[in-house]
C-alpha cells in the first residue's frame, strides 16, 4: 500500500494529499498537460512528398504546476507550506558533496595508480537534511484571528434558550412528582388516622 503524498502548489502551500503509484521520496514537480496541437487541414489532394515538407518546432518547456512532496507532513499546522528554498539549497549541498566526493575519488585513484601515497579511501558523507522543511504558512496574527471563539449566531442562541426551557420544565415535572408522592403519603396517613378514630 502506498502512502499518500502531499501535494504543493508553486509556493510550498498544501493542496492535498494523492496517491502515487510508487513510492517517493524527495520532492517532485507537476507539470501541466500540454495542449494536443490540431493538425493543419491540407487539402484532400496534396499529399505530403517529403517529410522535409513538416516543419516541427522546437518543443516548449513545460510549465511547472506544482510539486508532490515525499517528507511527511507534520501535524499541526494551520495551512502547511514546503519551504522549497530551504529544499533547493539542501539539494545543492548534496550536489556540491556528491561532487567533491567524486574528485576526491579521482585524486585517490590517481595517487594509487602512480604509486604515491594514497591515504584512507574516501567516503561519502552526505549532507543532514533539514528537519524544519514544513513551515507554519499563517502568521501568527492569522492564526490568532482562526482561532478565536466565534460569536454565537442568533440559531445558536436559540437553541440554547430552548435546551434551557426543556430543563425547566423538566424540573418542574420532578418537583411535581414529588409533592404528588407527599399528597399521596398525607392522604394516606390521614385515612390511616381516620380507621383509627373509627375503632375507638
Amino acid at each position: 500500500m502506498n502512502k499518500a503524498i502531499p501535494k504543493v502548489d508553486l509556493k510550498g502551500f498544501y493542496i492535498e494529499d494523492v496517491e502515487p503509484d510508487d513510492s517517493l521520496t524527495g520532492v517532485v514537480p507537476i507539470y501541466a498537460q500540454p495542449e494536443p496541437e490540431k493538425a493543419p487541414d491540407l487539402p484532400e489532394d496534396r499529399e505530403i512528398e517529403d517529410e522535409a515538407d513538416v516543419s516541427e518546432e522546437p518543443e516548449q518547456p513545460r510549465e511547472i504546476i506544482g510539486y508532490l512532496v515525499g517528507i511527511t507532513l507534520p501535524n499541526g499546522l494551520y495551512h502547511p507550506r514546503f519551504d522549497l528554498f530551504t529544499w533547493n539549497a539542501y539539494q545543492d549541498a548534496v550536489l556540491e558533496a556528491q561532487s567533491d566526493y567524486v574528485y576526491a575519488m579521482q585524486d585517490w585513484r590517481e595517487r594509487w595508480a602512480e604509486g604515491e601515497e594514497q591515504g584512507p579511501e574516501p567516503v561519502y558523507t552526505p549532507p543532514a537534511q533539514p528537519d524544519n522543511l514544513w513551515v507554519e504558512g499563517l502568521t501568527p496574527e492569522e492564526i490568532a484571528e482562526l482561532t478565536k471563539p466565534s460569536a454565537a449566531t442568533e440559531l445558536d442562541r436559540i437553541g440554547a434558550e430552548l435546551v434551557l426551557r426543556e430543563l425547566e420544565t423538566l424540573d418542574l415535572r420532578n418537583q411535581n412528582e414529588a409533592l404528588g408522592g407527599q399528597i399521596v403519603g398525607l392522604e394516606l396517613r390521614l385515612l390511616t388516622l381516620e380507621g383509627g378514630a373509627a375503632n375507638v
